[in-house]
């Protein structure tokens, strides 16, 4: 994907030597894309994984986009990717140096992020996916894109298009919000067929290596699932390699494709996470930004969650219909 340079190219000319990581003793990439976008306010946001991956960071970068285009002329947006998890503290501090709003997504900076905030009382902070139970402190919001409501969506899909009645789910990394993700997925299945067998979930260590997340979908169509519920960005596209190989399916996702485009995908989970940079930045420009916890989804005023199925009967498509009309009504809740 092509970056569009958003920010002056001297903004962190002093940091040069965490944005070329590899000369620097890291092993990951990233990079400052940027050029004078113009405004008083400045945002910076941290995007740990790739920009491109067809997960998280792809989903988050194009509300990044967008936000750029709705904020032209009154913020300059600055952005870094492909940051190694010994580089997130050194990224943020200096991102806070030049910064109005700070903004770093994935539970995996949550640590980073907290003792960062904490060193620039004056600056403000959104972490984006940390810890749905965690409370925000005086300059950091915390926004929750309520992966649990799409995982609980993608087990209740999974059951019911499940011929072999066996379902799986594959998370990249054993954080509290994948693990949440997995047991939501559970619930789901178990809601929409109580006799649906759930394997245990499985954690890649990589939301990107395609080959880890393979193996991980080879061992469950192997246990008998036919169709894989996930948390993964690059590392989906191993799932949909192995249901190929084994005649299984699994739900994309966050971002949804053209039904069609691969056979393996039954359905897409969407899940808007770019929509929080968005509501963050909206709120910093009117002024009443505030430290707070903000959960989206579809329990908030504009739903940021769906799911997508592929020919799948009209029956399937009601049901979930109505799982979704209760997750929307509270009368459903997830962790």
């Amino acid at each position: 994907m092509a970056l569009t340079p958003l920010l002056h190219p001297g903004a962190f000319a002093a940091g040069a030597c965490l944005f070329l990581l590899t000369g620097c003793g890291g092993a990951s990439s990233a990079q400052d894309d940027s050029a004078d976008a113009g405004g008083d306010l400045k945002v910076g946001v941290l995007f740990p994984g790739s920009l491109s991956d067809d997960g998280f960071m792809e989903s988050a970068y194009r509300g990044y986009q967008r936000a750029a285009r709705t904020h032209a002329g009154k913020v300059a947006f600055s952005k870094v990717e492909q940051v190694q998890a010994a580089d997130y503290e050194q990224a943020l501090v200096r991102f806070a140096t030049s910064s109005d709003l700070v903004i770093s997504l994935g539970g995996q900076t949550d640590a980073a992020v907290r003792k960062v905030a904490a060193r620039f009382p004056k600056v403000k902070f959104a972490e984006i996916g940390g810890p749905a139970d965690a409370k925000p402190t005086a300059n950091l919001a915390l926004y929750d894109p309520q992966q649990a409501q799409a995982a609980y969506l993608s087990g209740a899909a999974a059951a019911l298009l499940s011929k072999k009645n066996t379902v799986g789910f594959v998370g990249g990394a054993e954080l509290p919000a994948i693990v949440n993700a997995a047991e939501e997925f559970a619930r789901g299945a178990k809601a929409a067929d109580p006799k649906v067998k759930v394997l245990a979930p499985q954690y890649v260590g990589d939301f990107n290596d395609a080959a880890k997340a393979k193996q991980s979908a080879l061992a469950d169509y192997g246990a008998g699932a036919d169709v894989l519920g996930q948390v993964l960005n690059l590392g989906h596209k191993g799932i949909a390699q192995a249901a190929a190989g084994r005649g299984g399916h699994l739900l994309g996702g966050p971002i949804a494709h053209d039904c069609g485009t691969d056979q393996t995908y039954a359905g897409y989970v969407e899940t808007d996470i770019g929509a929080e940079i968005e509501y963050a930045t909206g709120h910093l420009v009117k002024g009443s930004w505030k430290a707070e916890a903000v959960h989206f989804g579809l329990t908030f005023a504009t739903p940021h969650n769906d799911i997508v199925l592929c020919d799948a009967d009209a029956a399937v498509t009601k049901k979930l219909d109505a799982v979704k009309a209760k997750i929307a009504s509270g009368e459903i809740t997830t962790r």
